[in-house]
C-alpha cells in the first residue's frame, strides 16, 4: 500500500491521477491511502470534474483508494455524497473517518483479491 503524509499536498491538477497509479505500480500494490490535503480542493466539488477524472483513471488501473476524511474536515459539494454511494458499490473508492477503518477496508479487499 502507498500512503501519503496527512498534511502534504500531492495532487494538484486533473492529470495528476496518474501519480497515484505510478506510485502504486512502483510499490507493487493496488492500494492507496490518501488524505484530503493530498488532493486538490476541487476534487471535492463534482462540478470541477476532477474527482470523476481521478476515479476513472484509478478504476482503469484497478487502483483502490481509501480517503481518510473525518467529518468536518472537508466540505463536499452537494452531489459528492451521491458519487460516494455509487462508488461504494464498485469497491474502488471510499471515504473513512479514521485511518484504522481505511486500512481494514483495504486489507479486506486485498484478501478478497488474493493479496493486495
Amino acid at each position: 500500500m502507498i500512503e501519503r503524509p496527512p498534511d502534504q499536498p500531492w495532487l494538484t491538477t486533473a492529470s495528476d491521477a496518474k501519480l497515484v497509479v505510478e506510485a502504486c505500480f512502483s510499490a507493487r500494490t493496488h492500494d492507496a491511502l490518501l488524505y484530503p490535503a493530498n488532493l486538490p480542493p476541487a476534487f471535492f466539488d463534482l462540478s470541477s470534474r476532477i474527482a470523476g477524472e481521478y476515479l476513472q483513471k484509478w478504476r482503469n488501473y484497478r487502483i483502490r483508494v481509501a480517503l481518510v476524511a473525518p467529518a468536518g474536515r472537508v466540505t463536499f459539494s452537494s452531489r459528492f455524497g451521491e458519487m460516494l454511494a455509487e462508488e461504494a458499490t464498485r469497491g474502488a473508492f471510499r471515504v473513512f473517518e479514521t485511518r484504522e477503518a481505511a486500512l481494514a477496508w483495504l486489507e479486506e479487499l486485498g484478501d478478497e483479491a488474493g493479496g493486495g
